[in-house]
Order: structure tokens, then sequence, then C-alpha cells
């Protein structure tokens, strides 16, 4: 990571004229490039919101380049910013925020904000707080968030109905998962594995491209407890408190239970062939389940309820202007457009993502869509329990890694919760130590 740091540190002082010349197309139209990571089952609906763009904005094409999400997507930033080829726009997670920032690459977002065609006050308070922390940086906006996502329990009413379970009735608590996942799990064959597993637990290699997305879904455990990741100062991680200790307890209980060790990571398939009994999932996925498990009655619930309370991750991906684009007003342009109200509204019934403006909710089409999905409507209901990250203004990524560490030796290491989180945690405050003012 000091590498890769470094590498954009020393890129920032390559473009200090990037932006200020102005280029279109022999046509007159000006054209935005705009890279992503959104999943096969979200392009359609990408595809009809440019569409849609670029009839009500003719001088302006979107050319939209998709790139593998996570490091893959960082690491092509930042050889784009080094050779002077960054795109105009970017799809991130939060968590490059703070590396794009500290190199200078991207706008901060009230030199278009505070613009002619900018946004009023109440226009900002209009999205989601949450969704807002994750955009900012160090009290300053570097983003606008393009749609919000939440994690809720997927689980097969067939399998709870054969379990003796009530198919309208999903686990409400921390035990009750616990107990569900054990009885709706089955050995067809007695040998000792389990050929159905009663819960999925998103256990993967930490130092595998899927670790974010493992820590991200035990977040919300850990909130449930009452824990927190960072102290407020960001003087000291908090995740290998109580409220840590429990939520990974509760993951590494239920893991050795089922020795899903053994079991496939692949757990979407899995689902659709009835292996699984629950897991979860974001409402990104509801497309694409819609189509590949008709056979199958299923359902989204909220996620149980911890010892302390109830808590769901809130998330979504983010969209940033970058130094480099010889068009930042028509980039701002398409940006402001995404977050329309009724924009929104249309993105969030085509691509399964939520609405990142509270005000969505009362757009006619958008109230009736949630009256006929009640799956998509359980991840609208639980953006009232989402909850936000603490900020963490530096080493986001590498604390990330740390937590996925030590979920990692809990459960595929067979460690102790304490001590794993321990572990961890010794590495994520040397790194906050490093920054802390004298």
């Amino acid at each position: 990571m000091k590498k890769l740091i470094a590498v954009l540190l020393t890129a920032c002082m390559l473009f200090t004229t990037c932006g200020k010349n102005k280029k279109q197309n022999e046509n007159g139209n000006v054209t935005i490039t705009f890279w992503h990571s959104f999943v096969a089952s979200t392009i359609p609906a990408l595809e009809d919101l440019i569409s849609q763009f670029e009839k009500e904005h003719p001088g302006i094409k979107i050319n939209a380049q998709y790139v593998p999400t996570g490091d893959a997507l960082i690491q092509k930033l930042i050889t784009a910013i080094q050779s002077k080829t960054a795109p105009d726009i970017s799809w991130i997670h939060s968590d490059f925020l703070a590396d794009l920032v500290d190199a200078d690459a991207i706008y901060e977002m009230a030199h278009f904000i505070e613009g002619e065609n900018g946004l009023s006050q109440e226009e900002l308070s209009d999205i989601y707080p949450a969704l807002m922390q994750y955009a900012s940086l160090r009290k300053k906006i570097y983003s606008i968030p393009m749609e919000a996502t939440n994690l809720a329990l997927i689980y097969n009413k067939d399998l709870f109905r054969k379990a003796g379970y009530d198919a309208e009735r999903p686990p409400q608590t921390w035990d009750e998962l616990k107990t569900y996942a054990i009885k709706l799990s089955e050995d067809y064959n007695h040998d000792g594995i389990y050929d159905q597993i009663g819960f999925f637990v998103p256990v993967y290699p930490s130092s595998g491209p899927l670790s974010g997305w493992m820590t991200w879904q035990w977040i919300p455990y850990l909130w449930q407890a009452g824990g927190y990741i960072v102290n407020e100062d960001q003087t000291e991680v908090l995740y290998n408190s109580k409220a840590g200790v429990q939520a990974l307890t509760l993951w590494k209980e239920i893991y050795d239970s089922l020795n899903l060790s053994s079991f496939t990571v692949d757990y979407d398939v899995a689902f659709a062939s009835q292996r699984v009994a629950m897991s979860m999932d974001g409402p990104w996925n509801l497309p694409r389940f819609n189509n590949i498990m008709k056979n199958i009655d299923w359902a989204f619930a909220p996620l149980p309820e911890g010892p302390e309370k109830r808590a769901t991750v809130v998330g979504g991906e983010y969209l940033v202007i970058f130094k480099q684009s010889p068009h930042p007003d028509e980039s701002w342009t398409f940006i402001r457009w995404i977050i329309r109200p009724d924009v929104q509204a249309r993105w969030a019934m085509k691509s399964g993502y939520l609405p990142v403006r509270q005000s969505v909710k009362s757009v006619p089409e958008f109230t009736q869509y949630l009256e006929e999905n009640p799956n998509f409507k359980v991840f609208v209901d639980q953006m009232e329990v989402a909850q936000a990250q603490r900020p963490l203004d530096n080493f986001g990524l590498q604390i990330t890694r740390h937590i996925a560490e030590a979920i990692e030796a809990a459960t595929l290491g067979g460690m102790d919760p304490q001590e794993a989180l321990n572990r961890s945690a010794e590495k994520s405050n040397k790194l906050l130590k490093s920054v802390q003012k004298e």
C-alpha cells in the first residue's frame, strides 16, 4: 500500500495541466468515459440509464467501460493516473477515496455543488446521511453516491416447510439463526459432510479479491452487538472489543457446526440448486435471482436482531470526477442527472439497487413498484436501520484486510476469536498511531 500511495503521489505531479483543454468529437459531441464494475445482470439497466441521459442531453455521449471490481479497479486507476489516461468519471468503493484524494487526483465536489448547475442544501439533505458520510473525507465531499445497498437474509421457503418451520417467519434473533442453521442442514448420505446447509457463512481467503466482501457482511453483526470498527477520534480500532468477539464467535460456531470448510463458496449456485437454506445478499442480485430461481419459493427478510439492536450495513458505489478529465462540467451534468428523484426511481426499479434519495419514496411509480415487489421493499425498509461506518480517513483498505484476516483465522484457522481479533487490531493500531499528531 505504501508503494501504491507513492505511485499516486508521484502521478499527481504529472497532471498539473490536465483538465484544461476541452475537446469535442468531430460531430460536436462531448464523450464522457465512465468506468464501472456493475455485475452482468445490471448492465441492461445501466444501458437504459445512459440511453435516457443521452436523449435528454444530445450533445453528451457516455462511453461506459466495465472494469473488474476490487483490487483490479484501483490498480487500473493508478496506472491510468500515472499515464494521464484516467477516465472522466469512475465508479469507486468508498475505501478508495482517501488514496485518490491524497493523490490530488479527483475534484472536491464543492467545485460543482456550489456552481451554477449545483445542488441546494435541501437536495443534499435529501440524500441518505449515511451515504454522504461515505462520500466524504475529512469533512469534505469528494464523491456522489450513485445507488444504495444493504444486506438482508435470503431464505428458501420450501426448505423451511420441509424442516417444520413457518415459511413466513425467518429467524428473528442470533439464537434462532444458529438453531435454524443446524436444523436446516442435511447429510443425506451420512458421510459426515452436509449436502445441504442451513446458513452460508461467507468466509473467503483474506488475501483474495472477496476479502472486502466478507468483511462487509460481518460488520452488521459487530454493530448488532453494539460495537464499532474504530473510535470516534480514529486513534484506536474497537473491532476486538466484546462486541467483536460476540460477532465473530457467532460466525465461528455456525461455521464449525456445519463444517463449512468442505462446502462450496459459490453460495448463489448452491442456493439455486436448493443446497443452501439461508444466506445474505443485496438488492443488486434481485434481477438475477428472479431469473434463475423461478422454480423455488424464496424470499428476502431483514437480518436477525443482535444482542443490542437490529442493524444492517449500508453501502453503495460512488462517482468521482478526475482532474485529468477534459470535460469536468459535462461529467458533473451526468452525475447530477443520475441523482434526480425520477431518474433514481427508474434506475432502482430496473437495476435492483436502492435509491440514494429519500424523496424517491414519494415518486408514484416507485410506490407502486414496492407494493408489487415485496423482496425489494425489504431492502428499502431496512434503510431505517442501516448504519454507516464511522469515518476512517486513513488506512481503510488495510484495516478492512486486517478484519478479514481475523475472520479467516478464527474460522478456517480454528483460532480463538479474541486472539484472532487482537492480532489484527495490533496491526491496525500500529498504522493509526503512525499518523497521529504528537
